[in-house]
């Protein structure tokens, strides 16, 4: 009993000591970013987070048996990396977002703003963007349609992708089942890393700690954090405490 008391106040401890930790610290590039994560991390695991959809080496996709998309058909034949924390939603955050930067002028002298400027000109924005630990493979259409909604439960919606079960209705998003413990995790994660530049609403921390408990990590999911770990240099404390209580690290 004492050595699980003991255990579990040291899991604590350690959860709250990563969640000081920085996140991304070097890589500013998206596209650096999703090559990684293309060539480094899902080379012999190429399958869609929200729909188990497999996919090749050009990101072609092969559509479960039942998946079917009502818009955005042409996305649906390949899949595009998604922020799970929609970068819209940290973006905003940011000055450069909202107002714009000196910086961000086009080549007609014509000022703009939004994601082109925070990239331009802020160095933070572009290590967030950049976290591969928030971005997931996902089949084009499903991606479009997610845009940048919040999760949340939609019991009394059908799914819109025929067999796969994720539902989007009034500017929310209810994933699959076999999404929700990463989904849990990796918002745990962007908060505790980029705190207070990012955090997450009462509502959504409530969720997250629901989603994250009655969803364990499994084997792949314990073998992406690790391999990020490598390529990115840091930890996602949430994934990786949790692998190592299950055996899986």
């Amino acid at each position: 009993m004492y050595k699980k008391i003991l255990l579990s106040l040291i899991t604590v401890l350690a959860v709250v000591s990563g969640a000081q930790a920085a996140g991304n610290e070097w890589n500013e590039s998206f596209n650096k970013a999703k090559k990684m994560l293309e060539r480094q991390v899902y080379y012999d695991h190429r399958v869609t987070l929200y729909c188990g959809a497999v996919f090749d080496e050009k990101k072609n996709v092969t559509l479960p048996e039942g998946f079917t998309a009502a818009k955005h058909i042409k996305r649906a034949k390949k899949i595009e990396w998604e922020h799970v924390v929609p970068a819209e939603n940290f973006g905003r955050t940011f000055a450069e977002w909202r107002d714009g930067n000196a910086q961000c002028v086009d080549n007609k002298g014509k000022p703009f703003k939004g994601r082109k400027c925070a990239e331009k000109a802020n160095r933070v924005y572009r290590l967030m963007q950049a976290d591969m630990y928030n971005l997931y493979p996902a089949i084009g259409a499903v991606n479009a349609a997610r845009s940048n909604y919040n999760y949340q439960m939609l019991p009394d919606e059908k799914p819109d992708f025929g067999s796969c079960g994720m539902k989007i209705s009034d500017r929310k998003a209810e994933p699959p089942v076999r999404a929700r413990g990463q989904i849990a995790r990796t918002y745990k994660y962007m908060a505790a890393a980029y705190g207070p530049r990012y955090q997450m609403s009462r509502q959504q921390t409530q969720l997250m700690d629901a989603w994250d408990k009655m969803y364990p990590v499994d084997a792949w999911e314990c073998t992406r954090a690790r391999r990020i770990k490598a390529l990115q240099g840091n930890g996602n404390p949430f994934v990786e405490l949790a692998c190592q209580n299950a055996g899986l690290w």
